[in-house]
């Protein structure tokens, strides 16, 4: 399928890389000449120089033969021209990453039903949904919801000490049937592992688990957490993942100050969150965080628009006491820096963008796609087909690739963490992890 990407900027490249990876014909637009220049030599795909809502340049794209087009510059108005000129020239499916909330409320004119483009992905209001998700699990380093919500894969970190450390997946799947839960991968020293029934488990490891939902908080004692309830939260940073943040912390009735260095801005978030409490300050000034409490507070999240700022606030806000740390990141080389300096979690807008635009590649019977901050590995969730190659066969029979697993098979209200035995029906829906290498050989067997 030919994709025409117009931006190669971090969500472009990484969007790009991703599609290219999965052997799919990407054409990548780029205004920046260095920028094109760089992408062409990084990545495995044809590199074009020019605006990519000039129909000159949309034409040498070839965008009469492409499937779809993903506009995901930074410029909400090149994204949402070039989208209306590409379907208008015959792409079927468009999408743009969108900011601005002109342009995405319901009722707009410039809406995504007004304007005919099939996908408008926000950002930082995706962002905003993952780091409250994060907030609310005392262990997880991810959050990712399938089956509208029943299931979960959860990121952690192994505490030492923990009662999983030393144990292999044999010991644990047989000392610990009672714990609903699917070891997905193992991450140590930057490297992903699909788990073997001999694989170990050690301290410090970052362990990826699909379970249900309702169960999720069974596992934190295992890995060596203790169970925290969030009541308060502080924000460093007015961005709007900040205020769409504090958003949905209200509706749930979490306490939020919010930390934010520019009077102005202090000002438009006193009228727009009248709940909250908004403090003039820097969120790099330890004494200013340890005054206002950070130290004890159940969550702080770093989320100015500068990634070395919410590197170091973390960092202060993690020294101070504060329980859980999430910290936002807008490059994509920095995500795995996160881990090491002992911070909780991360956020990133960017790599939110990816997993939407990801999974509106897949469609058909793909529900659910995301990528990870801590791997290169993707969960999926798939909609098994009648006429799928993998509908009606038992697991053990089915030749699977040697980089991914199934955590886990939905049959209407009942999940099954599956066995060799198992067999996967028609109406199943079925979470697979991949590493990028195995994901077109894992759709052939869902198509």
């Amino acid at each position: 399928m030919r994709i025409i990407v117009l931006g190669a900027g971090e969500v472009g490249f990484h969007l790009a890389k991703r599609l290219s990876e999965e052997k799919q014909d990407v054409i990548l637009v780029e205004a920046d000449p260095q920028r094109a220049e760089f992408a062409s030599q990084q990545l495995d795909v044809l590199t074009i120089t020019g605006n990519g809502a000039s129909l000159r340049v949309l034409e040498e794209a070839g965008v009469r033969d492409a499937r779809m087009l993903m506009a995901v510059t930074s410029r909400d108005e090149v994204n949402l021209i070039a989208c209306m000129a590409a379907k208008r020239l015959g792409v079927r499916y468009a999408a743009a990453r969108i900011s601005n909330p002109e342009y995405y409320d319901e009722g707009s004119v410039f809406s995504q039903e007004e304007i005919g483009i099939d996908l408008m992905v926000n950002p930082e209001r995706e962002c905003a949904r993952e780091t409250f998700a994060l907030l609310r699990s005392e262990i997880a380093t991810d959050v990712v919801s399938f089956a509208e919500g029943r299931v979960q894969l959860v990121g952690l970190k192994v505490k030492e000490g923990a009662p999983v450390v030393g144990r292999t997946m044999v010991d644990l799947a047989r000392d610990l049937a009672d714990h609903h839960y699917t070891t997905v991968a193992i991450v140590r020293d930057g490297r992903t592992e699909i788990p073997r029934p001999d694989s170990t488990i050690e301290a410090g490891d970052q362990l990826y688990l699909l379970s249900p939902t309702v169960e999720v908080d069974d596992i934190a004692p295992l890995a060596g957490y203790e169970h925290h309830p969030l009541r308060r939260v502080m924000i460093a940073g007015g961005s709007a993942e900040g205020e769409y943040l504090a958003e949905i912390l209200d509706r749930h009735g979490v306490e939020r100050t919010i930390l934010e260095r520019d009077r102005h801005r202090c000002l438009e978030l006193a009228e727009r969150l009248p709940r909250a409490l908004i403090l003039h300050g820097d969120a790099t000034d330890l004494e200013l965080l340890e005054m206002e409490g950070v130290a004890g507070i159940d969550g702080f999240v770093a989320a100015t628009n500068n990634d070395e700022t919410n590197l170091l606030s973390s960092l202060l806000a993690r020294s101070a006491g504060a329980y859980k740390v999430v910290c936002l990141v807008h490059k994509f080389e920095y995500l795995p820096l996160v881990p090491r300096v002992g911070v909780s979690a991360s956020v990133s807008p960017r790599m939110s963008t990816v997993n939407a635009l990801l999974r509106y590649v897949r469609r058909g019977s793909v529900l659910t796609v995301a990528g990870l901050t801590g791997t290169e590995a993707e969960a999926i969730e798939y909609s098994v087909n009648a006429d799928a190659p993998i509908a009606g066969k038992r697991l053990r029979d089915v030749h699977f690739p040697q980089n991914a697993v199934v955590g886990t098979i939905i049959r209407g209200e009942e999940i099954i963490l599956p066995r060799g035995s198992d067999r996967i029906l028609p109406g199943d829906d079925v979470v697979v992890f991949a590493l990028p290498e195995a994901v077109p050989e894992v759709e052939k067997l869902f198509a």
